[in-house]
């Protein structure tokens, strides 16, 4: 055993564990963002020859050049959903669906996410042991240590749906503030005499600068269009893509209008009036909430205060009079 390394006294198993769990940790989560940041050089030149997509649009699943640790690292996420055959269930489609919901459309983005699920509780967990069962933090019983390593790796397994569906309800609420300016941008271009694509792509433009994932959804739409043989199949895409119930009565509108053969211009300006109106009836909603969600905070902290503004004089000059007499 005397020949064997030994480690400086400053350094013992615990601490390395520590590290080392740490270390694993922030490789994880760098490769992971790495990975998701990464662009596809297919992409990118349909967006160079197609001139369309706005210039200030940034989308959190925008493509990036992967260098090759990124590859590695994909590969690596890759070979290890195959092999517990992740891909292969039925909730492939539901997971890349909600996935493009939150702005994801990268074709490794169900293989990152499903790696994610399966590696974030093993991290979770092993960092929630380390620190309390290991350094013994906060001197709490076994029982409870454990307890809450369990919790954390719960937790770990939830975190990356989590983190996605908060991303699509930010995503949804964003394109839902912006729907009524988009369809009045939406019929002037129209009644100005623009096809369907190229008004949509118009709009697409104009929009970039409020609000990048209603110009993101508008700029994929027209790619869609210009490429499928179908032009119902992309508009259906785009009602899939986003659960805002105005992207739906868009979708809806545009497809009976090419149906119907109705004017296009006419049919946005009834449902830009009526999201306005929607818009405006929501509002209204919020302020007639006002008075009972104040009522809590009146009660907790003003009228308290207010008692004691008025009450207090008066209960300084009783004082006062009692320790006369």
């Amino acid at each position: 055993m005397s020949g064997l390394p030994t480690l400086p006294g400053w350094l013992d198993l615990e601490l390395g564990l520590l590290f080392a769990t740490t270390l694993f940790a922030f490789a994880t989560v760098f490769g992971l963002l790495n990975v998701l940041g990464g662009r596809d050089p297919l992409a990118e030149r349909i967006r160079t020859v197609s001139h369309r997509r706005p210039s200030r649009l940034r989308t959190t699943a925008g493509p990036r050049e992967t260098g090759k640790k990124n590859e590695a690292m994909s590969q690596i996420m890759r070979r290890t959903v195959e092999r517990l055959n992740l891909m292969r269930s039925q909730q492939a489609t539901k997971i890349a669906d909600h996935l493009a919901r939150a702005g994801w459309r990268r074709p490794d983005a169900v293989v990152v996410y499903l790696f994610c699920k399966v590696c974030m509780p093993f991290v979770f967990g092993g960092i929630a042991a380390i620190f309390l069962m290991g350094f013994g933090l906060f001197n709490l019983s076994p029982r409870t240590q454990l307890v809450i390593s369990l919790a954390s790796i719960l937790l770990g397994s939830y975190a990356p749906e989590l983190y996605i569906r908060n991303a699509a309800t930010k995503r949804a609420n964003e394109i839902r503030k912006v729907m009524p300016d988009a369809l009045d941008l939406l019929v002037v271009c129209t009644e100005a005499g623009l096809a369907l694509d190229a008004a949509l792509d118009r709009v697409a433009r104009e929009i970039g600068a409020s609000s990048a994932a209603m110009a993101d959804e508008l700029s994929h739409t027209v790619l869609e269009l210009r490429f499928m043989p179908e032009r119902r199949k992309a508009l259906e895409r785009l009602a899939r893509r986003s659960e805002v119930p105005g992207i739906q009565a868009l979708v809806n509108t545009l497809i009976q209008t090419e149906r119907f053969g109705t004017p296009l211009g006419q049919s946005l300006r009834v449902l830009s009036a009526e999201m306005r109106t929607q818009r405006l009836v929501r509002a209204e909603e919020k302020a007639a909430r006002l008075p009972a969600i104040m009522t809590i905070p009146l009660i907790v902290f003003i009228l308290p205060t207010l008692f004691v503004v008025l009450m207090g004089p008066a209960i300084l000059d009783m004082i006062d009079m009692f320790a006369g007499l």
